[in-house]
């Protein structure tokens, strides 16, 4: 056995992605970042962000028995942003409080609580243990097995994602019962209101022909925001402002929600106080699991958002970020707050948010007569990378902390919130490539187009492969709902393997098209610790074909 190629080149990866990404760090805070893109884009991410985050607040609130609240969601949140604008290798990737971490956050309180285990202090050890565990696996270049990571992982756990938006939706809206049907009804009505305009202006905003570019562009920045200040007031129109319509709690600006008694010493969490050795090793297996999940959601998180329909021109980086999410996970612990990690359907919503979209001419030609169609697409011809948006959003989430801003933030109806999840689940579901997959098996094949992929591969490989992909997300969202959810990110990596095997089911011309790379081979490239130079690459990947591009 050749022992040489099990050599592991220590730091190798971590030293590439500083390297190739230091070059471009003066012009990500400067010349990049002179862009209009830049406004709407923090604006978007800012709601995007801090909404659904309050909302799984609401969740940490009630199953921890308030020991997380707005305000530890709020600084995870900010401190994710800060740390990954200013010091990773990829800015584009928004890292706050996910729907993954809530589960285990709160499955942990149900498993340590009643063994009269400290919470805060055995959850800082479990982030302590896992800060090693990133550093560890960054150092020695485990992230690049990211290369087997490709479109069936990350369609199938953006599948699950979008159902844990839609399921949390549901349950925020189940919550406003409780006391009043009348409340209830009315909480509902809003609900369903913001969903349809919300997801009406997203809609006319990423995929009609009506009105002209700027205009569509103009409803899909800024018709969620809008949608939140109107259905905000709307409350208070007619007789509906003689209900009490559940809001969002929130509590004094800057100080942890749980009780001093809980938590005397502030912010910081003595994590060597009032913990057995024993349950200081206890928190390892627990640290696992927590390494697992954020290995998988957040690099899928950086893969989606650098994907191969976005023409990066900046090298990423993925080994580098590893150690650094890791850094911000210890730290997190030490705060006594819910680790961030890499955001769906968010992160790949940044990267759009800053993309220039152009309209080219399209022709196509009847396959029963010589008649040419014109028509049009929308191409993305730039995307505008820098760090300003991601910062600035993060200094906005940290200013919600205060005073004012919080008193403004608990005029928001849980309703809206219940709404918002809806609109982000659904929107994650229509670019879904499991849903387009469904999608193509319910078509009727004569009248689809033979430029389709999908056409050229045979009906039995699509039904098996939607099927597995089903299979996967099912098994994952079905272990969330009982008190094992602790381990679903073990889960997630079983059935992500599951990728690694395919090429025995499949023949390699089909496998090409069910089950493409997520990102780019400029991306997937930079993932390996030899990697070819990145400006070669880089130069490819810029390249756009600008013929018959029109401004509408």
């Amino acid at each position: 056995m050749n022992l040489k190629k099990f050599k592991i080149h220590f730091f190798r990866g971590m030293v590439n992605d500083i390297r190739n990404r230091l070059p471009y760090y003066i012009s990500d805070w400067t010349s990049d970042a002179w862009n209009y893109r830049i406004v709407p884009a923090t604006i978007y991410m800012y709601f995007a962000n801090i909404l659904p985050a309050i909302a799984f607040a609401l969740d940490l609130f009630t199953k921890t028995n308030n020991s997380y609240g707005v305000n530890e969601i709020l600084l995870a949140s900010a401190i994710g942003a800060g740390m990954f604008s200013v010091l990773s290798g990829q800015p584009l990737c928004i890292v706050g409080v996910t729907g993954p971490i809530s589960v285990f956050s709160y499955t942990v309180y149900e498993i340590i609580v009643p063994r009269g285990t400290p919470y805060f202090q055995f959850m800082c050890w479990i982030c302590l243990w896992s800060m090693v565990m990133h550093i560890v696996i960054g150092v020695c270049n485990g992230v690049v097995a990211l290369k087997y990571i490709t479109r069936f992982s990350c369609d199938t756990f953006g599948f699950f994602t979008a159902f844990i938006y839609l399921q949390k939706g549901i349950q925020v809206l189940t919550h406003q019962f409780h006391g009043s049907d009348i409340r209830g009804f009315i909480a509902a009505m809003i609900a369903l209101c913001v969903l349809l305009f919300g997801y009406t202006c997203h809609i006319l905003g990423a995929n009609s022909s009506l009105f002209n570019q700027p205009i569509r562009r103009f409803i899909l920045d800024y018709s969620e925001p809008l949608c939140v200040v109107f259905f905000t007031g709307f409350i208070h129109i007619g007789k509906m402002r003689n209900y009490d319509i559940t809001r969002l709690p929130t509590g004094a600006s800057f100080t942890p929600t749980a009780d001093i008694s809980i938590r005397p010493h502030g912010w910081v969490i003595y994590f060597w106080e009032n913990i057995s050795v024993s349950d200081i090793f206890l928190a390892i297996p627990f640290a696992l699991l927590l390494t697992i999940l954020f290995y998988f959601d957040h690099n899928v998180s950086s893969l989606v958002c650098q994907g191969s329909e976005f023409p990066l021109r900046k090298p990423p980086s993925f080994h580098w970020d590893f150690i650094l999410l890791g850094i911000c996970t210890g730290l997190s612990g030490v705060l006594g707050i819910p680790p961030p990690n890499g955001l769906l359907p968010q992160a790949p919503y940044h990267t759009m948010s800053l993309s220039v979209v152009h309209t080219k001419v399209k022709t196509t030609r009847s396959d029963n007569a010589d008649e040419q169609y014109m028509g049009y697409e929308s191409i993305i011809t730039q995307v505008i990378e820098q760090r300003v948006s991601n910062f600035v959003q993060g200094l906005m989430i940290l200013g919600t902390m205060s005073r004012p801003l919080l008193i403004v933030l608990g005029l928001v109806p849980q309703a809206v919130l219940a709404g918002l999840f809806w609109i982000m689940g659904l929107a994650a579901l229509q670019t879904n490539g499991v849903v387009a997959k469904i999608y193509f098996l319910c078509q009727q094949h004569s009248l689809t187009p033979a430029s389709d992929p999908l056409m050229k591969v045979r009906l039995r490989s699509i039904y098996i492969f939607v099927l597995l992909e089903l299979i996967s997300f099912g098994a994952t969202f079905a272990l969330t709902q009982t008190i094992a959810a602790i381990g679903f990110p073990a889960m997630l990596i079983i059935f992500g393997g599951l990728s690694i095997f395919l090429n025995r089911i499949f023949p390699p011309e089909e496998l090409d098209i069910l089950d493409s790379p997520t990102a780019s081979e400029f991306t997937m490239n930079m993932i390996l610790t030899n990697p070819t130079p990145s400006s070669d690459l880089a130069q490819q990947n810029e390249v756009v074909e600008l013929d018959d591009l029109k401004i509408s």
